[in-house]
């Protein structure tokens, strides 16, 4: 069962993927984990680092259809290890997976050209490059504002020395990303979405074990059913 956690820059999905991983490992489950980009692992990740490092230019100076390519040849490449992944674990976890591609791409665009963008690349990432579709798509919806935020606490990161990347720096190119995660999960697209509201109703983040409490509950009852109820411990 391939699970992929999704949200904007500064969303969680790096802690929520670790914290999922962890709860698996604890009810007993085999577990593989993934995190997209693999900025050191071949020459699509090395150059998608360079990308966002700014050395290919700003934001909107690197056309979508061009960028997603390299996003999608890191996943090509890794296409093998996924597979095996899928094959011997009851869980393979990706902290970033196709959708990220779908919408930080799209993003750069009109959205009237949305549309057909998307599945242009929707066609090279499952039907030429024939990557596993993910069974559950996991969105951490954060506000804009608070993400930002907390780009901003991240460690220090091997393929950049900046504090933001020109993704994550960029406030009004998030806002977008934003408006092209909400039309994918509202869609459905590649299988079933799930949202995951990461605030509440006062607008304040909620703790990140509350959290992944809620995608624990969400994917444990999916997995039941995918793997037996006898698998999962309560």
């Amino acid at each position: 069962m391939l699970i992929a956690i999704e949200g904007i820059d500064g969303s969680g999905k790096g802690t929520q993927a670790a914290l999922l991983a962890t709860r698996a490992k604890e009810a007993g489950m085999s577990i593989a984990t993934f995190s997209f980009p693999g900025y050191a692992k071949n020459a699509f990740g090395e150059a998608v680092g360079r990308y966002l490092n700014g050395e290919y230019g700003d934001v909107d100076a690197v056309a979508p259809q061009l960028a997603s390519l390299l996003y999608a040849g890191d996943r090509f490449a890794t296409r093998a290890e996924l597979e095996n992944g899928c094959r011997a674990s009851d869980l393979v976890i990706c902290d970033r997976y196709v959708p990220s591609n779908l919408a930080h791409q799209a993003a750069k665009l009109p959205p009237a050209q949305r549309p057909t963008f998307i599945a242009w690349l929707t066609n090279i990432e499952y039907g030429i490059y024939r990557v596993p579709k993910a069974d559950l798509v996991i969105y951490l919806d954060v506000p804009v504002e608070l993400a930002s935020g907390l780009v901003l606490r991240k460690k220090s990161r091997d393929y950049t020395q900046l504090k933001a990347d020109i993704h994550e720096k960029n406030v009004g190119y998030l806002h977008r990303c934003r408006e092209v995660y909400q039309f994918l999960a509202n869609e459905h697209h590649g299988g079933p979405w799930v949202r995951i509201p990461c605030t509440n109703p006062q607008g304040d983040l909620i703790p990140p074990d509350q959290i992944s409490a809620a995608i624990w509950q969400i994917v444990s009852e999916c997995a039941e059913k995918a793997l037996g109820i006898n698998r999962i411990s309560p």
